[in-house]
């Protein structure tokens, strides 16, 4: 098992590689939450063993606060760390749209505004 720090910004779609994504900005997620990611890694079969939800990243420090995600796991995962972040992206898309659905969100089929 490996143990590495996982920052949501290295799943972040909004940032350069320059500022910490570490993914394909394809397979990354906008702004990603600590909670999502600790969600997404045990769902995974990963385990959580840090959680400092106030943390921020080193590479951040020189941008907006708009870009800032605070937050730092540490993760224990079988898997190299490139591909515990893409399964962790994926898996963080899987849950907000089940969210999207549970929460009785229906898409309209026509383009009429409800009033």
């Amino acid at each position: 098992m490996r143990k590495f720090v996982v920052w949501p910004s290295e799943i972040d779609a909004r940032l350069s590689r320059k500022y910490g994504r570490a993914i394909e900005r394809a397979l990354a997620v906008d702004s990603p939450s600590v909670n999502e990611m600790v969600e997404a890694a045990r769902e995974l079969g990963m385990k959580v063993i840090e959680i400092d939800p106030e943390k921020l990243n080193p590479r951040l420090s020189g941008l907006e606060e708009t870009y800032r995600t605070r937050g730092m796991l540490r993760i224990e995962s079988r898997h190299s760390k490139g591909k515990s972040l893409r399964m962790m992206a994926q898996k963080v898309r899987e849950l907000r749209k089940s969210r999207g659905k549970s929460k009785g969100r229906k898409k309209r089929k026509s383009g009429k505004k409800k009033r």
